[in-house]
């Protein structure tokens, strides 16, 4: 019985093959795309797997208060917590402080820049590195010992496999022992490095990374097996005020590794959601667009329904059973949504290369994995189940006299829940429209802010070897290329937020205010030109001018707090020392791209300071020739060190990461949403041309025009599109803006975009059914009405 299902499927496919085309290709779309967000979601919640402790280990992160308000920085505990805290707290296996930052690596003439970490031997141990070569016990040891990646143990001796014991060169200077190859990560991870170097003999002479309130270091630890995490996150939480002995808002606490991808953002020092967010959305998404594919099934089947109720009622009457009906559609269905489910695998292969691409990981299909297979075998069993039943139960409930007499008296409930269908898929399409359009908005408002500075034809290079001793020789001949406008140094990029401190004080500051957080930076002379930003009071720092050493630059909104009428001339004390006010500049927006920015204090520049050298180019300029030019400057002044460098407004662009993807994410699901919806409604369109043609063909001969015919047909789903769009409008509205409430610098929603979103779905709809509608108008009704 099973076989003949098959065979009766397979003829009834191969008969209706445009039906069956539109079905199963609609269904495949929808499959597919469900497929790449259910692998992009996947990656997203199986970050850090592959630590087998994944549950024991802990960031600790601070919470710092300013101005009333906590904040959480995760990459500040002062250098003594770990040793001190693994000696004195029961249940903590393992501790290690981090530092970390790129490192110039050179075998003979070969030099590259890898990400190293600086750590605590109990880092080997906490995230369970694997050693290809070499032993956690032998390894980080002493002050020149390296563990290394097996991707950088590549780069430099190829497929050697004995590296441990060679060595490599840090800055052209210091030789380094390989103790240890560990093997790769995967991307998916936190912590990504290329080497470990040992954190003690670095920093052991640097005595600013041994004080209490100089929050600097990473700090990770490893919770022994059934330790309380409660009870240690509460010794942790009030650890530094007992070591300062000092009554500081400050505390730091447990953060654990299950949360570092997904809920890493915080708001007055709670936990408020983070990555988690975008998961849940387009998994909401995925099964959205996975339904609406279904909903096609459904319509098409049950619009088709008079085709096949000859076949019900002839059935019937030769003894078939209900149940025998209902497993006979239930049986197609799932046939198309298996035929559906391997053309979409085909789709995902072909279109993986350009989503790995928009999201920026290296997803594969996987499908020698088994979950994946059962995902794909799910997939279709709810695909079959979820589209074909009611079709099954609509066909299978035809009375055999009823239908043999041609009256189709379930006619009008299947009409009522196909319209309906159609109301629910163009109301999702609408939806995502909408939702495409206001993310756009407000990722481009953020970009077209007001920056206070321009970050157009601005390049920033790293400041290694000896680039900042040989500075003003660097700048001389830059300038001399013609190409470049000025050149300048800074200890931080423009757009990071800088070295934070609490301990600025001013004549009249009051003490009611609490703690303000200030970034200050040293700057050479002409950054402020360099970067573009504006003076409104006073003056820049002057070169070789020795007097502004003791002076400082502020930002505008620090100038309102110390002296809105004239900052100039005042003077702030940074710590210990006093500095004179000699210029203001407007506030800039550096770290929260979306909110204001914290007051900046930038001080004369001193050696060893420098960490960014900025350079002005011309508008007019050659980028081609100006890279050249600048990497053959480098090259005579800087030698040992690769030629690297990066655009401003690229660093810039990188900060909306996650709001580019959701907009490029939203712009393609959206399509497809629309597309899938389109091909429902051409094949309940051409149905409906089809079922009509002799009425056409009557009016046709009546006289009525073409015109006339078009807008008969088109009237009825347009109606739908309509409820559609009253529907659609209230759900959009209340997603964007319960969305744009998580940025403090937002749009506010415009009416036009909803007449838009509207007016799209209509032209949509309408360019849809009008094909057939035309198709059918222009038929010769002798053809239409031959047979009667």
């Amino acid at each position: 019985m099973i076989r003949n299902y098959f065979k009766i499927t397979w003829r009834n496919l191969w008969n209706n093959k445009t039906y069956s085309f539109l079905n199963i290709f609609g269904l495949a779309i929808g499959i597919a795309c469900a497929g790449l967000i259910f692998l992009w979601v996947e990656d997203e919640v199986s970050f850090d797997s592959v630590f087998p402790n994944k549950d024991q280990i802990y960031a600790v992160p601070t919470n710092q208060k300013y101005e009333g308000t906590w904040r959480t920085f995760f990459e500040a505990t002062p250098g003594p917590l770990a040793p001190a805290f693994k000696e004195e707290v029961p249940g903590v296996k393992h501790i290690s402080r981090v530092k970390g930052g790129e490192k110039l690596f050179s075998l003979g003439d070969k030099g590259i820049y890898e990400q190293g970490l600086y750590v605590d031997p109990d880092f080997l141990h906490i995230f369970s590195l694997h050693f290809l070569q070499g032993s956690a016990a032998a390894s980080l040891q002493d002050a020149h010992s390296i563990v290394i990646t097996q991707k950088m143990a590549r780069q430099f001796f190829g497929d050697d496999n004995r590296v441990v014991g060679k060595t490599l060169k840090l800055d052209n200077t210091q030789e380094y022992k390989v103790t240890g190859v560990v093997k790769d990560l995967p991307p998916n991870v936190s912590l990504n490095f290329d080497l470990l170097l040992a954190y003690e003999p670095h920093t052991k002479d640097i005595e600013w990374m041994q004080y209490w309130d100089n929050y600097t270091v990473d700090t990770y630890m490893e919770l022994a097996e059934g330790a309380d995490v409660t009870a240690i996150d509460k010794k942790l939480r009030g650890f530094i005020q007992e070591k300062t002995s000092d009554d500081t808002d400050t505390e730091a606490f447990l953060f654990a590794m299950n949360d570092w991808r997904l809920r890493g953002h915080f708001e007055n020092g709670k936990q408020a959601g983070g990555r988690i967010t975008y998961v849940r959305l387009f998994t909401a998404i995925a099964w959205i667009i996975l339904i609406i594919a279904c909903i096609n099934f459904m319509n098409l089947a049950t619009a088709r329904s008079e085709k096949r109720a000859n076949e019900v009622g002839v059935r019937k009457v030769l003894g078939a059973e209900k149940r025998k009906l209902v497993l006979q559609f239930i049986t197609e269905a799932m046939v198309m949504a298996f035929l559906a489910v391997v053309i979409s695998v085909i789709l995902m292969q072909l279109a993986l290369p350009q989503f790995n691409l928009m999201v920026e990981k290296q997803l594969v299909l996987g499908l020698d994995k088994p979950l994946h297979l059962l995902a794909l075998l799910l997939i279709t069993i709810f695909c079959g189940l979820f589209s074909g039943y009611y079709p099954a139960l609509h066909l299978s409930a035809f009375k055999p006299v009823a239908v043999l007499k041609g009256i189709r008296s379930a006619r009008g409930s299947a009409v009522f829940i196909r319209k309906g269908l159609v109301v629910a898929q163009f109301t999702v399409s609408i939806v995502l429209i909408i939702s495409t359009i206001i993310v756009y908005q407000q990722v481009q408002h953020v970009k077209n802010r007001e920056l206070g500075y321009n970050k157009d034809h601005l390049i920033t290079m790293n400041v290694r070897g000896e680039m900042e001793k040989n500075f003003n020789n660097i700048k001389q001949d830059m300038l001399n290329t013609g190409m470049v406008e000025n050149v300048a140094l800074n200890s931080y990029e423009t757009l990071s937020t800088g070295n934070n401190t609490s301990d600025v004080t001013w004549k009249g500051k009051d003490e009611n205010d609490g703690d303000i957080l200030v970034s200050h930076r040293f700057i050479s002379p002409e950054f402020i030109s360099t970067a573009g930003m504006e003076i409104i009071e006073g003056r820049d720092f002057r070169p070789g001018y020795p007097g502004d050493s003791t002076r400082v630059i502020i930002t505008q909104s620090l100038a309102k707090l110390i002296d809105a009428e004239a900052a100039v001339g005042q003077t702030i004390q940074l710590g210990d020392n006093s500095f004179e006010v000699i210029g203001v500049i407007k506030d800039f927006v550096y770290g929260d791209m979306y909110g204001s920015s914290d007051p900046v204090i930038f001080l004369h520049n001193e050696v060893g300071y420098s960490s960014y050298m900025y350079i002005r180019t011309s508008a007019n300029a050659n980028i081609e020739e100006t890279l050249s030019s600048l990497q053959a400057i480098m090259k005579k002044h800087n030698p040992a060190y690769p030629f690297e460098y990066s655009f401003v407004d690229d660093d810039f662009n990188a900060r909306f990461t996650s709001e580019m993807l959701i907009g490029k994410l939203s712009r393609v699901f959206a399509f497809l949403a629309i597309l899938i919806s389109c091909l429902g409604l051409f094949g309940l369109a051409a149905y409906t041309a089809e079922q009509r043609q002799k009425e056409i063909g009557i009016r046709k001969v009546l006289g009525s025009s073409v015109k006339r015919i078009v807008q008969l047909l088109s009237i009825d789903f347009l109606k739908l599109v309509f409820i559609a769009i009253g529907i659609a409008i209230p759900i959009a509205w209340w997603i964007t803006q319960h969305w744009l409430t998580g940025y403090a610098y937002r749009i506010e929603i415009s009416w036009w975009v909803f007449t838009i979103a509207g007016l799209a779905a209509i032209g949509i709809a309408l360019c849809t059914v009008s094909f057939q509608a035309m198709k059918a108008a222009m038929a010769n009704p002798v053809k239409s009405l031959k047979t009667e």
